[in-house]
């Protein structure tokens, strides 16, 4: 339950998570009692620090069903994404072109765009209603000379799952390489790369409970074997492709938080999938104009977007500030008053993209937490509508 005398509930989970205190346990002798640098291997506290970066490697790999050696440590999900696609692309002369979708999170948009200013050519796929990308409109951008495919396993902003394994496989029987952001679907479950024909994964710590300032990427090892062109140069760790002292403690956090999601993540997540469906429910038949975006079904547990007609989400984030904080946006765009970009991409520059706003309980977020909200939102959208009336 939230604290009444502590801060407004949190249903913003998609955006960030609080670390499990399982989490931080694992975490804390990291920083004070064994700090060594995991790269001195030649004494007994740079030994220590590479033991738990092995460890975590090893949990990592645990819940992609990877190898060990396919898992490079980076600083966030954003700079693997950077580091994969970046690298891959560069890695394939003659190779020029690329696809990607119309709903990805700028950590995949920008660095395509990056590559078309360096003389690349690229395909955007639009996505349908639910946010989802046809598979067959993969399979017919293809050209003998795509480089690369990335698409994301399921988005931040509707939580829309994309069919990511007939995806990968399409890429895979061409010879064209495919990347996922899992960053919205690993701290819900495990996944298996292989099974799903992914060669090129991001991963993000803060959204599974675990700490910022920690990510990771999966590198294909064979079957194909994935060549990234180096994108970053120092002492060569992570395979030269990531140099920089590792940070042991996010590191570790990186692994106990998927070893915890792999134990319990099926569980949490049919109980969040309840909570959200009887908040959906609450709301609209409470409410009329309410549209529920995204997939109603393919969808990762613990997303909500609605729009409700005549209501605009700043102003309903406002009167309800007090309350519970949520999202009108994705969190990477609160710089800018701007409709998003993926809801433009489902429904056009339209009220209903302009009206959407995003609810997204987590762990800590109750049954009761979620009706009282529900409530008051359901007082304040009516509020707004009779002072716009």
């Amino acid at each position: 339950m939230n604290d009444a005398l502590a801060d407004p509930l949190y249903l913003d989970h998609n955006a960030t998570t609080p670390v499990d205190r399982r989490v931080l346990d694992a975490m804390l002798p990291y920083f004070t009692q064994i700090y060594g640098n995991a790269s001195s291997v030649e004494h007994v506290h740079g030994n220590r620090a590479q033991a738990a970066v092995t460890k975590a490697r090893a949990q990592v790999a645990t819940h992609l069903g990877a190898r060990e050696n396919e898992i490079i440590f980076t600083g966030s999900c954003t700079e693997a994404s950077n580091i994969a696609i970046l690298g891959a692309a560069r890695a394939r002369p003659g190779k020029g072109h690329l696809v990607t979708s119309a709903v990805e999170h700028p950590a995949v948009m920008e660095p395509m765009r990056q590559l078309e200013r360096e003389g690349f050519e690229l395909t955007v796929i639009a996505v349908d209603e639910d946010g989802r990308v046809d598979v067959g409109e993969v399979e017919r951008a293809l050209r003998d000379d795509t480089a690369l495919v990335s698409i994301m396993a399921a988005n931040n902003e509707v939580g829309t799952m994309q069919p990511i394994g007939a995806i990968g496989a399409v890429c895979e029987a061409r010879g064209v390489i495919f990347h996922s952001d899992l960053a919205q679907l690993l701290p819900h479950r495990a996944l298996d790369v292989q099974a799903e024909h992914i060669h090129l994964a991001s991963i993000s710590g803060h959204k599974a409970y675990g700490p910022k300032g920690v990510g990771a990427l999966y590198v294909r090892s064979r079957s194909p074997r994935v060549k990234l062109e180096q994108t970053v140069w120092g002492g060569g760790q992570e395979r030269g492709l990531r140099s920089g002292t590792l940070a042991v403690p996010l590191i570790v956090g990186l692994g106990a938080a998927l070893e915890i999601v792999g134990r319990e993540g099926r569980s949490e997540s049919a109980r969040l999938t309840a909570l959200c469906a009887d908040f959906v429910a609450h709301v609209s038949s409470s409410l009329a104009g309410v549209s529920y975006n995204g997939h109603p079904l393919q969808r990762i547990p613990g997303n909500v977007s609605l729009s409700i007609a005549d209501v605009e989400p700043l102003a309903l984030m406002h009167r309800l500030n007090a309350v519970a904080s949520f999202s009108a946006s994705s969190a990477c765009a609160t710089d800018k008053v701007k409709t998003s970009d993926v809801l433009i991409a489902m429904f056009g520059d339209t009220p209903r993209a302009r009206q959407a706003f995003r609810v997204s309980p987590g762990r800590g977020t109750s049954a009761d937490d979620l009706a009282t909200f529900a409530a008051q939102l359901i007082s304040a959208a009516q509020e707004l509508r009779r002072f716009a009336a």
